[in-house]
């Protein structure tokens, strides 16, 4: 679709807010055409604060709207599936959150009726578009520090005050540390090593901050198909520590340091037998470099930087995850 691209809010979210209407719109040709809510007073201040001409009541409602081509799903996760085979019916292009579903079948349907329906599909995952991210996966190409034999990734953060809401409450809503940002951890480990992981083990913890079973700190450990042994450490509850990420090798090893971000940062450092050094990496947004992506796609140049299948597979693996940590066994990571 060459020329200008309509696009329909799905959710009047503090994401959309802070972070993706700026990336929409710094697309050439892109112009966000209406936004819908399940809470109506909320849509109508949202639309009227971020300048979105027209706001609808419902979700049908919008995607009849011929003016959209295009929709950015960021509900609460319960509602991802529905909204999404929706989208595809109407013939509108999807840009989904993560985690897309509940379930992997939920996911796998979302995937295949967008095949279906002959509309681009892609995965919010927007780590693995940042430029330290791209920098560690050409490194680990390059054989810069040999065979990659183990990875790290430190992810507890301490979720703000105005996010504290049914991510720590509601398990039907898809609440939990794990789904939240494990699904993250996952995809960026599988895109920057090229891999997939093979199997998980996991221990929640539940800190005081999350209720209703739900966990607000986890520790994991996958094995990926490449013999790498990645753990993970994500929690809700950590105020002060930083993100980290860090692969290491039979030659050598790559330190990052806040990385784990939505903000365009961080510091790449390689470490091998000649010393050490910092690697250049220029930063840039990365929600526009996502929607970039996105765009190129709908006018058949590419995929998203995370496709449907992406989120099918990172999704995959969270699960896992969660249900180590419940059951105490070692999980496989089912794909299908």
């Amino acid at each position: 679709m060459a020329g200008k691209i309509g696009w329909g809010l799905i959710g009047a979210s503090t994401i959309a807010r802070e972070w993706m209407i700026d990336a929409i719109r710094a697309q050439p040709g892109s112009e966000i055409v209406a936004v819908t809510s399940t809470d109506d007073a909320r849509g109508k201040e949202f639309a009227r604060s971020a300048g979105i001409p027209a706001r609808y009541s419902s979700v049908d409602a919008l995607l009849a709207d011929p003016a959209i081509h295009a929709v950015y799903i960021s509900t609460t996760n319960e509602l991802h599936k529905a909204q999404t085979l929706a989208a595809a019916a109407a013939g509108k292009h999807v840009l989904c959150e993560k985690p897309l579903a509940l379930t992997l079948a939920d996911a796998r349907e979302m995937v295949a009726a967008c095949r279906k329906a002959g509309v681009v599909m892609g995965t919010n995952h927007h780590l693995r578009n940042a430029a330290t991210h791209h920098k560690i996966r050409e490194l680990i190409a390059a054989g810069s520090i040999g065979k990659p034999l183990f990875a790290r990734v430190f992810h507890a953060v301490y979720l703000p005050t105005h996010l504290q809401g049914w991510r720590l409450t509601r398990p039907g809503a898809g609440g939990g540390v794990i789904l939240d940002i494990t699904v993250h951890d996952a995809d960026t480990l599988r895109f920057t090593l090229g891999a997939d992981p093979l199997e998980a083990i996991a221990i929640s913890q539940q800190a005081g901050m999350a209720s209703a079973g739900l966990e607000d700190g986890v520790m994991a450990v996958l094995r990926f198909d490449n013999g790498v042994l990645a753990q993970i450490h994500d929690a809700f509850t950590v105020k002060h520590a930083g993100t980290g990420f860090e692969v290491h090798g039979s030659e050598g090893s790559i330190l990052a340091r806040n990385v784990m971000t939505q903000r365009p940062i961080g510091e790449v450092i390689l470490r091998t037998a000649a010393g050490e050094k910092s690697v250049p990496v220029q930063h840039e947004n990365l929600y526009a470099r996502a929607l970039r992506a996105f765009v190129a796609a709908i006018d058949g140049k590419g995929e998203p930087s995370a496709t449907g299948e992406d989120g099918v597979r990172s999704l995959a693996t969270a699960l896992a995850v969660r249900e180590s940590a419940t059951s105490g066994r070692r999980v496989p990571v089912r794909f299908d």
